[in-house]
Parts: structure tokens; C-alpha cells; sequence
């Protein structure tokens, strides 16, 4: 109890009266320092709390500034603050939209009825096995490409419609997509060895589609959680959109790379392999200038984001 009534005096009077001092003694208020002493992205954007960014919407974020600018005092005409704010409310404001779209995607079941969902399923497997005709709708050639069993409408339950887009990415990046594929078939386990020292590599297959709709699984939860925050404040500039949550299906190349490394002795052991990769990126995300997919350039980003 006494400890709880001293919190609640320094939040209700030291810390207050700490900002007052502050505030005379810098002319700037708390908004002003974060801003011009924070680099714009997640060292900035983390440290701002507002409660209007919680339920402000996109279209009224140019009217919440203005009304913070005069809450404040501040003359926009004579201080930039307004311009770092404004990218900073967006950010929080389109984190909270893309949760509202992937959440959506992830609810939505796979429908084999649905001409739409299954185009797209046709054309994974054109990108992935683009010399292989598909024999049927129903095939044991869906093995070929990660899923489990003879429909791959089974293996989208958890993750819904979000498993398969997230695996779409062979579309755009379909080298480093076949790449991969191909390494789940034929690990490479120790690359700068003669190919008779190498280690025996059918006891370390994975299933390519399987591992990415898991992985989807992982960036959803890295998501919800709100540890994506960092990610996404440094690689979009204003609002975060689903494609810039997509992008992440490079933690998939990285999970490749990390399941080599633990040289794991069958495929039994991937949910320990899984869970000490996801602890691994939560380190990383809690460094403020991380970015999870740092082979982007500022200039593919900046298109994404427009």
C-alpha cells in the first residue's frame, strides 16, 4: 500500500512538477524534446504516448495535431514540430489499422468454393513448380511444394487466408522463393565444405509451406504483441500497410539460415528450434533501430509506402 501511494504521488505531482520545471527551463515542451532529440522511426515514435492516437482516425490526424499544437502553445507556423508529430501519429495509427487487416485476413478460412482463393492457390504452385504441370486440385504433388496432405485448404485452418498470402511472396521474390524451397528438400548444412564431408541431409528436411505458414503464425504474434512496432517504424515512414507486414516472410530465409545452424536431428525438433528462433527476434526488436528485412532499400520502401 505505501508503495502503490508513492507512485501515485510522483505520477501525480513530482512527475508533473518535473515537466513544469522542465518545460520553463528548456522552452520546449515533452513532445518538442522527443522530437528534436529522437531520430524520426521507432526511437521516436516509441516514446511518444498519446491517448488520442488510440482512437483518432487516419482522416483526422491533421485536425489531432492542430488541436495538440494549441493545447500546447505552440506556433506551427514558427515550430516543425507539427510535421515530426504528424509522421509519428500515423505510425501509431496505422500500426493499429494494419492489426485491424491482418486480423481480418487471419479470420477469413480458406474456401475452396471461392474462385479468388483458389486462383491464388494455382498460381503459388505455378511459381513454385513452374516446369511441373499439377495433375489435379486433389494430388499427393502438393507434398512437392511443404503441405501436409493431399488438399492444402487443411493446412490454412490456424492461420486462414493470411497463411496464404504471406507464402504468395513467391511472386515477387520467386529466386530467393525456389531457393528456399529447394534448400528444404536438400539442406545445405555446412556450405564451405566438399560435398563428401558434408553432413547426411535427409534427417534435417522441413516442409517449405508448413514452415511458412508457422512463420506467419510467429509474425502475427510478434504483431499482436505490439514487438513488431519496432520493425515497422523504421521501414515505413508514415502509415505501415499489409504489404510492409508481408515483407517480413524474410524471417523465413533467417529461420532457414537458424535451423542449419542448431542442426536439429529430425523434424521433431522444430517446435524447440521455432520457439529459440522467436526468442532470438524478440531480443533483436527491442533495439530501437532494428529492421527485420534490411536487404529493402530506402527506395523500395518509400515506393511501398506510396
Amino acid at each position: 500500500v505505501v508503495t502503490q501511494f508513492f507512485v501515485f504521488l510522483y505520477c501525480k505531482c513530482l512527475w508533473r512538477g518535473l515537466k513544469f520545471v522542465t518545460r520553463k527551463f528548456t522552452g520546449r515542451c515533452e513532445l518538442q524534446r522527443i522530437c528534436y532529440s529522437n531520430k524520426p522511426g521507432a526511437r521516436r515514435t516509441l516514446k511518444i504516448l498519446l491517448r488520442s492516437a488510440l482512437s483518432v482516425h487516419p482522416d483526422q490526424v491533421e485536425k489531432t495535431i492542430d488541436d495538440i499544437m494549441a493545447l500546447k502553445k505552440i506556433n506551427p507556423d514558427t515550430n516543425p514540430l507539427g510535421v515530426s508529430l504528424q509522421a509519428s501519429l500515423l505510425q501509431i495509427v496505422g500500426y493499429r489499422s494494419l492489426m485491424a487487416e491482418v486480423e481480418k485476413l487471419r479470420r477469413e478460412p480458406y474456401d475452396s468454393e471461392n474462385t479468388e482463393h483458389e486462383s491464388m492457390l494455382m498460381k503459388l504452385w505455378k511459381e513454385l513448380r513452374p516446369d511441373t504441370p499439377l495433375t489435379g486440385r486433389i494430388s499427393k504433388q502438393w507434398c512437392e511444394i511443404g503441405f501436409q496432405g493431399n488438399d492444402p485448404k487443411t493446412d490454412f485452418r490456424g492461420m486462414g487466408l493470411l497463411g496464404l498470402q504471406n507464402l504468395y511472396f513467391a511472386e515477387h521474390d520467386r529466386t530467393a522463393a525456389l531457393q528456399m524451397l529447394q534448400d528444404s528438400l536438400q539442406p545445405k548444412h555446412e556450405l564451405n565444405q566438399p560435398d563428401w564431408e558434408q553432413k547426411v541431409p535427409d534427417k534435417a528436411i522441413y516442409s517449405f509451406a508448413i514452415v511458412g505458414i508457422n512463420i506467419t503464425d510467429l509474425a502475427y504474434s510478434l504483431l499482436v504483441s505490439g514487438a513488431l512496432k519496432t520493425h515497422l517504424y523504421n521501414v515505413a515512414p508514415e502509415m505501415a500497410g499489409l504489404q510492409h507486414f508481408q515483407q517480413i516472410f524474410y524471417l523465413m530465409q533467417e529461420f532457414q539460415r537458424f535451423w542449419i545452424e542448431e542442426d536439429p536431428s529430425d523434424i521433431m525438433e522444430f517446435n524447440r528450434v521455432r520457439s529459440k528462433f522467436h526468442r532470438r527476434i524478440l531480443r533483436q526488436l527491442k533495439n530501437p533501430d532494428m529492421a527485420l528485412c534490411p536487404h529493402f532499400s530506402a527506395s523500395d520502401l518509400h515506393l511501398v509506402n506510396l
